[in-house]
């Protein structure tokens, strides 16, 4: 079942199913460049290697976005009411797998990377509108994650599609969002 069954009936509208592509696409993109653009307001000392910076990112970004469409895909499922915490080992073994960090090398560098997409929030100076957006849709997609993890739901071929088309606009945002230096703010001496 679909994490949004609600839902299925006007996915299956060509229109509707366009529109919410071109909107996820879209959403992901100026996601992505907000927050490539308040990076560099709030280091701007990364403007003197602007080049390496804009492609470090995009390649991480890109590494996230390919990383974590299998995880959103197929999730491994979790089962908090068979765990017993007899050992230590066993709690950590449980937070590992809650976290995804048991399979490997990539995935823990994709959700370093969503973890980072937080923390740039908090370090950014992002203010009002901007900031309600990106964190409102970023804990969007880290609920219907959790969702797809600890819930019998599974994302239909079409949300992992628009899943990717996020991740993907966040991605290319990126690289557009510090591509170019951005002006210093001018004091305000009132």
């Amino acid at each position: 079942m679909a994490i949004a069954p609600f839902l299925e009936e006007a996915f299956s509208d060509p229109i509707f199913a366009l529109v919410t592509v071109i909107a996820s696409f879209g959403i992901g993109l100026f996601q992505g460049i907000v927050l490539g653009r308040s990076i560099l307001y709030r280091f701007p000392r990364l403007q003197n290697h602007l080049k390496t910076v804009s492609i470090s990112l995009f390649v991480l970004f890109l590494i996230n976005a390919i990383m974590s469409v299998p995880r959103f895909a197929s999730p491994e499922k979790i089962d908090l009411t068979n765990i017993s915490s007899n050992s230590s080992l066993e709690i950590t073994s449980i937070v590992f797998l809650v976290f995804g960090v048991n399979t490997g090398f990539l995935t823990v560098l994709a959700l370093s990377v969503t973890v980072m997409t937080f923390v740039l929030l908090k370090f950014t100076q992002l203010h009002g509108v901007l900031k309600i957006f990106v964190f409102f849709f970023s804990v969007l997609i880290l609920v219907l994650t959790g969702i797809s993890r600890f819930t019998e739901l599974t994302p239909s071929t079409f949300e992992v599609l628009l899943y990717f088309l996020y991740q993907l606009g966040i991605t290319i945002g990126i690289l557009i969002g510090t591509m170019r230096k951005v002006k210093p703010k001018k004091p305000d001496f009132k």
